[in-house]
């Protein structure tokens, strides 16, 4: 577990993006010790572990979920969830319309890209993306903001590969902007990218949030 000195230390490193702290199968006191040092946005994976996270923990924590997300599970976490990542379909943003308008509630996203060549990772290709867009009317979602994207490069050695991915969200973003309504947004400016083995690689291609778990928590119990 990272001390606070070395906490801030990575604040500093991370500058201008944002630390999403990733909770997922970590030991609850260690999400708490990271709370006592100030951080209050956090990942999880899951909503059902978000769920009981949220249940448990101050109320004042801004919760992202940035795993796969199956429509079934939306109306368990749209009541206070403050960001989802992994928003990979239309029929997916839809249900989180569906479901936090019974909230009264607007729920920020990201549309997650596929820039990995990895069969493992998971996304829309920008030409469905933007499809997409042009296919529904975006307007009649008025319980969902578009905050931009999301994207997990190649866990790969090779950082000219994972840097040339990185770029790729960050030239996927300005298309969003420039081919879809999304450019009159001032909002729809975050790119959530980078972990912690490739957040420095991130932050030179621009990412506004990183994403880091292990790195802050230490390895994770899968017991």
């Amino acid at each position: 577990m990272i001390s606070q000195a070395d906490y801030k230390e990575l604040l500093g490193q991370l500058h201008p993006a944002h630390l999403v702290a990733v909770s997922k199968l970590q030991e609850i006191n260690k999400v708490e010790t990271l709370y006592a040092y100030g951080q209050r946005v956090f990942g999880e994976n899951r909503p059902q572990a978000m769920v009981e996270r949220h249940e448990l923990l101050p109320k004042d924590i801004q919760w992202h979920l940035i795993g796969q997300l199956q429509r079934n599970k939306v109306k368990h976490i749209a009541h206070f969830v403050e960001m989802i990542h992994s928003v990979d379909s239309w029929k997916l943003l839809q249900e989180i319309q569906k479901q936090a308008a019974k909230h009264e509630r607007v729920i920020d996203f990201l549309f997650q890209i596929k820039i990995a060549q990895e069969e493992s990772k998971s996304g829309y290709l920008m030409d469905e993306l933007l499809a997409d867009m042009k296919s529904y009317e975006f307007e009649s979602l008025p319980n969902v903001r578009c905050r931009g994207l999301m994207g997990m490069a190649s866990f790969s050695p090779d950082a000219e590969l994972v840097r040339k991915e990185f770029a790729t969200l960050r030239q996927s973003l300005i298309r969003l902007k420039e081919e879809t309504h999304l450019g009159e947004s001032p909002s729809c400016d975050q790119l959530s990218m980078g972990m912690s083995g490739d957040y420095g690689l991130a932050i030179s291609e621009g990412s506004t949030m990183v994403r880091i778990g292990s790195g802050i928590f230490g390895s994770r119990s899968y017991g």
